[in-house]
Order: structure tokens, then C-alpha cells, then sequence
């Protein structure tokens, strides 16, 4: 993991105890790599609830109550999937906050409507729910560390509106 990622963790954590809230993730395309730099940070279990690895759907469905129409209509990697599982991982983690992530990280897997390195990040905050979808470059680690990277910096935002 890089150091970047490793002080957003930190100041992550920082914001959730200043604040008394817990986080949790559902992550699909970064495989638990948000929280495994979560983790990595001492004292986290203090602020980190639980995540979901959610790879497949059957995963989205039974652990975080995605519904089987939501993926049909609009995919695994869309704004409709990532804010069902964010509301779906704060729900069952009782969370403050959660950060959702689906994407396509490659090599292969990618469409015209989402190619290779199209991730889509959802994030629930006090009860409200964001969706986010961003381009990212490069090989399958490469997209992984900058969604990972992206999930922290831009929860760390959400939380000092």
C-alpha cells in the first residue's frame, strides 16, 4: 500500500472519532482493499465497523440487499447498485457512514458504455446517499490502488461539509 493511502486511512479515522462515528465498506472491483488500508491504520477498530466483499451479485443481493431488479436495469457497475450497497453495508454494519466501489479493473470485462477502468463509487453519510462514477487509467492494479485511493480522499470531503 502507499503512504498516500495509508495517511488518508489515518485521517480518516481522525474525522470518524472527532466525530463518534463508525464507517463500513462494500467493496466488488478493489476486493477489500479499502478495508485493508482502513485496518492497517492502529486503533481503527475503534471508527471501522466491518466491510463486505462483494464480488459477484448473488454476494450484492444476499449480504447487502441489492435488489436483483436493480442489477438487471442497470448493472453491477452503476450509481443504482453502489448507493444500494453503501445503504446496504451501513445498514447491516449500523454505520454513520459507508463506502460502496464497483467497477471494471481489467484487463478485459470492459463495454463501450464502461470500459476498462470505469468504477463507480457509492458513499452513504448520516443518511444521505452520493454516487460518483470516475475514469481511471492504467493496469488492473493501477485502477485498484486509484479507486482505493479515490474512496478515501473523497469520504474524508464528504465528511468535513
Amino acid at each position: 500500500m502507499n503512504e498516500n493511502i495509508s495517511q488518508l486511512a489515518q485521517q480518516l479515522g481522525h474525522e470518524l472519532l472527532a466525530k463518534g462515528w463508525q464507517i463500513s465498506c462494500a467493496e466488488s472491483c478493489t476486493g477489500g482493499g479499502v478495508g485493508f488500508a482502513i485496518t492497517t491504520t492502529a486503533g481503527s477498530s475503534a471508527w471501522f465497523r466491518e466491510g463486505f466483499i462483494t464480488y459477484s451479485n448473488d454476494a450484492k443481493q444476499s449480504l447487502l440487499g441489492v435488489s436483483e431488479q436493480t442489477l438487471i436495469d442497470y448493472g453491477a457497475v452503476s450509481a443504482a447498485t453502489v448507493e444500494a450497497m453503501a445503504v446496504g453495508a451501513a445498514r447491516k454494519a449500523n454505520a454513520e457512514v459507508a463506502i460502496a466501489i464497483s467497477g471494471v479493473a481489467g484487463p478485459g470485462g470492459g463495454t463501450l458504455d464502461k470500459p476498462v477502468g470505469t468504477v463507480w463509487f457509492g458513499f452513504f453519510v448520516q443518511g444521505e446517499k452520493i454516487s460518483q462514477k470516475h475514469l481511471f487509467s492504467g493496469d488492473r492494479h493501477g485502477i485498484r490502488l486509484q479507486a482505493i485511493e479515490f474512496a478515501l480522499s473523497n469520504t474524508l470531503k464528504l465528511l468535513s461539509k
